[in-house]
């Protein structure tokens, strides 16, 4: 990422070296350090970072001035020195004070991994509600820090932990940002119910949702292009799609249904980002099955699938019904796909091969089919019949008499949803 200065045509790149301070306290949270640090190389690279070297501490505690200990300060500096480092990326979250006392030491802009990861998020949002929800996760995690940060604000230009609003925080005191905080929940309010009342008319259309999760750059966004040709950016990158698309796929036997792929988990998520993209993520919590997509080459599958259910779990979607996709198995090795859970409700595929994509298709059929039952609906009944073949699959249908009889098989939750006007058709055996 080119940081171009004002007073001269010379642009300047971030050259990092990524420093993780592994504590008791996080060794017993049971958060994989290595698999954080393995991140923050990729999340520096995705903001277009030049990592030089990475710095690993063991400390019982943090350390209240420098957050590392101060001899492993010394230590950044001088490989800062050798390397010609201009940035310090930290893998936790620093204190105002902290970051303060290490620019002071260090003459490096410091960045923390909330911070980095709020920088990724400014230049991934494009709709307005992602706009508005970064900006506010931008402002809540600046507002406590604001003393501290004011070398690296002052830095020209665009680099790394300057994006979005960033650049003009050192004219603006704690109560402007106070009321911008306000205005932007006042504004996300607005979009939550513009949301809520999108999600009410998909309830009463008896529209059934699928919704896409996993671990970040596990092939989501993909697998949605691929499923139902929508127009969706695409890279290889952490969080390459942030606001949330839905598009409608449609199932072997004819059913349609919503598609929703959704922001990428990570571990170490930070809280403030969670809180302002919540009516976003809630989108889960609206599906009728959720399609978990895990990336099936990563070395650190298991990890990343555990994250996505933590998350899940905080959202309280755990229980949604679920099938795994293990993606990308066209570049796994064969001793990798080997270790894969197979059987019911697990699927090996490449988002790039069409009878995975099939084979996808008829397990979430199956999955959403229940029980079978016949409907006499009157020949007059237009609008049951549309129903009929809007919630469930129609396997067959005879006209008797003046009433036309379906047979059709649809899951416990769209009869429950509809039974008030089908129940009192239904054939009894």
């Amino acid at each position: 990422m080119a940081i171009t200065t004002h007073d001269t045509e010379t642009e300047i790149q971030d050259r990092a070296i990524l420093v993780s301070l592994v504590t008791d306290k996080i060794k017993r949270t049971g958060v994989d350090p290595e698999l954080s640090l393995q991140e923050l190389v990729q999340l520096a690279e995705t903001a277009g970072v030049i990592v030089l070297d990475v710095l690993r501490q063991n400390k019982e505690t943090p350390d209240s001035k420098w957050f590392i200990g101060k001899g492993k300060v010394e230590e950044l500096r001088m490989a800062a020195d050798g390397l010609g480092a201009n940035t310090a990326i930290f893998d936790q979250e620093l204190s105002g004070a902290q970051v303060r006392n290490l620019e002071e030491a260090l003459d490096l802009k410091i960045i923390d991994r909330t911070q980095l990861i709020l920088d990724i998020f400014a230049g991934r949002a494009k709709t307005r509600e992602g706009i508005i929800q970064v900006e506010l996760a931008q402002l809540s995690y600046l507002l406590p820090r604001l003393s501290g940060h004011g070398k690296n604000l002052s830095r020209l230009g665009g680099g790394i932990g300057t994006r979005g609003p960033g650049e003009s925080k050192l004219e603006t005191d704690r109560r402007h940002i106070r009321d911008r905080i306000s205005e932007l929940k006042r504004q996300l309010d607005e979009v939550v119910k513009t949301r809520e009342l999108h999600r009410e008319r998909r309830r009463k259309s008896g529209a059934v949702q699928v919704a896409l999760v996993g671990y970040t750059n596990a092939g989501k966004s993909t697998l949605l292009k691929q499923l139902t040709d929508a127009d969706v950016y695409i890279e290889n990158q952490l969080f390459a799609t942030l606001d949330p698309t839905s598009r409608v796929l449609q199932l072997p036997a004819g059913k349609e249904v919503v598609l929703t792929d959704t922001v990428g988990f990570i571990q170490n998520l930070p809280h403030d980002l969670v809180a302002s993209f919540r009516a976003t993520l809630e989108e889960v919590n609206e599906a009728n099955l959720v399609l978990h997509v895990v990336d099936a080459s990563s070395p650190m599958r298991e990890e990343q699938m555990e994250v996505v259910q933590s998350i899940l779990q905080d959202l309280g979607a755990a229980g949604k019904p679920q099938i795994v996709l293990f993606n990308k198995s066209d570049i796994c090795r064969p001793e990798q796909l080997q270790m894969l859970p197979s059987g019911p409700g697990f699927l090996k595929i490449s988002a790039f091969n069409p009878d995975d994509l099939t084979r996808i298709t008829e397990m979430i059929a199956d999955e959403l089919a229940g029980d079978t039952l016949t409907f006499r609906i009157p020949g007059d009944r237009g609008d049951l019949s549309s129903l009929l073949y809007r919630v469930g699959e129609v396997l067959e249908q005879n006209v008797e008499d003046n009433d036309v009889l379906y047979q059709v098989r649809l899951n416990k939750e769209d009869y429950g949803k509809w039974s008030y006007k089908l129940a009192e058709y239904v054939e009894q055996e």
